[in-house]
């Protein structure tokens, strides 16, 4: 019978099949800022959006060459909720597969995926870390190609564009979804 695992439960998991602390940290900040959005989107189901949140790179320390693909094989052994399958590994959506984002959860894990390793290394630039940094500078660092260059800038745009959202907005949402 399979299970939607809570966001502790799905944290366990993480640790289970990812050493290094960056990944680590990576998936609790996803997992965090899904729950924010989750307060304003979808206020009943906060727990799954986070869950969600932290399982979404299950694979990637060990698969990095086939994640998402080895996330559901790994998701489904570990008899997780297809619906919870389905959303974790649509944030990989064109550029490791081919399953697309299609409820509106989906679609913010797509788009802040990338936009908070954008965010968190613009960060870890100032003084005063995350605590007073303005949207604009986060627009600022987006438009500088080689900040952060592991960060896609496409697929953030690609992101907004599925939520209907402005790049801005998205940015000032996930911001202050990280300082929460």
């Amino acid at each position: 019978m399979s299970y939607i695992p809570t966001p502790e439960q799905a944290e366990e998991l993480v640790k289970r099949f990812n050493n290094k602390e960056f990944h680590i940290q990576h998936a609790e900040t996803v997992s965090k800022v899904m729950g924010e959005f989750a307060k304003e989107y979808d206020s009943e189901n906060v727990d799954f959006w986070r869950t969600v949140g932290m399982l979404h790179d299950i694979d990637f320390e060990l698969y990095p060459e086939q994640h998402c693909v080895k996330a559901r094989e790994m998701l489904r052994e570990l008899d997780i909720d297809e619906e919870v399958i389905h959303a974790v590994i649509s944030h990989g959506y064109g550029i490791c597969i081919d399953v697309a984002p299609e409820k509106y959860m989906e679609k913010v894990l797509f788009a802040v995926d990338e936009l908070t390793g954008l965010i968190g290394a613009a960060a870890l630039m100032r003084p005063t870390g995350i605590s007073d940094m303005e949207t604009k500078s986060v627009v600022k660092r987006f438009k500088d190609k080689r900040f952060a260059a592991g960060c896609s800038r496409d697929v953030i745009k690609q992101g907004a564009d599925m939520l209907g959202m402005e790049l801005s907005e998205l940015m000032g949402k996930t911001l202050d979804a990280m300082r929460a």
